[in-house]
C-alpha cells in the first residue's frame, strides 16, 4: 500500500480541531499508542500497539524530507510479523509514545498528535488507491497544508523515531557534559 504523507509541528491544537470542524473532517477518535521502532538495515518497522485493537507491526519505507513525500507500507499481524521477520527478538531501537487524535476527510487522515519527550504535531496521510491516485493525494495534501496554514509550525523531514532517538542522544550528551556533582 501507499500514501503520501506529510508532518510538521502543530503550534495551536484547539484551533488546528477547529479548522478540522469547519472543513467537515469527521473526528474518528482520540487513541494512545506505542510504537516500539527495530533496527534494520533498510526501511523502517515499528510494533504498534494502540488499546483495545489488536497488535500490529507495520514495515514502511519513504524519503526524508519536508515535503509531501510517497510511503510505502506493509501492515503485518503478530503471526505473519513472526512468519516473516524470524521469532528471535529484534534490537529495538526506540519507543516512541503518543496520544493521536484522529480525523477524516475523504481518503485523507489527519493526526493531531501529542508525543511524549517531543511536542504537538500535526500529520496529513492520503491514501492511494484507483480513485485517489498519487496526484489526487498531493491534491488533498496541499488542500489541507493551506487550510491549516495558521497552525502549522516547521515542516518535519523524518519519523518521530529519529527525533525521538536524537533528543535521547542529546540528553546523554549533556548528561556527560555535566561536571560531577
Amino acid at each position: 500500500m501507499h500514501n503520501v504523507e506529510i508532518k510538521s509541528e502543530l503550534r495551536d491544537l484547539t484551533i488546528a480541531r477547529a479548522i478540522c470542524q469547519s472543513i467537515n473532517a469527521t473526528f474518528i477518535l482520540t487513541f494512545d499508542q506505542t510504537d516500539t521502532y527495530f533496527k534494520l538495515p533498510q526501511g523502517r518497522l515499528k510494533r504498534r500497539e494502540t488499546q483495545g485493537e489488536p497488535v500490529e507491526y507495520v514495515f514502511y519505507e519513504r524519503a526524508d524530507r519536508a515535503a509531501p513525500k510517497l510511503s510505502k507500507f506493509t501492515i503485518f499481524s503478530e503471526e505473519q510479523a513472526l512468519e516473516r521477520f524470524g521469532t528471535l527478538p529484534m534490537p529495538i531501537w526506540v519507543t516512541v509514545r503518543k496520544t493521536r487524535e484522529l480525523w477524516l476527510i475523504g481518503p485523507t487522515r489527519i493526526h493531531l498528535d501529542q508525543v511524549q519527550q517531543l511536542g504537538t504535531f500535526l500529520e496529513f496521510e492520503s491514501l492511494v488507491t484507483r480513485e485517489n491516485n498519487v496526484a489526487r493525494a498531493h491534491e488533498h495534501i496541499t488542500f489541507l497544508r493551506e487550510t491549516f496554514r495558521p497552525v502549522l509550525g516547521e515542516l518535519i523531514d523524518c519519523s518521530y523515531s529519529d527525533m525521538l532517538s536524537r533528543e535521547l542522544e542529546d540528553q546523554a550528551t549533556s548528561q556527560r557534559l555535566l561536571p560531577p556533582a
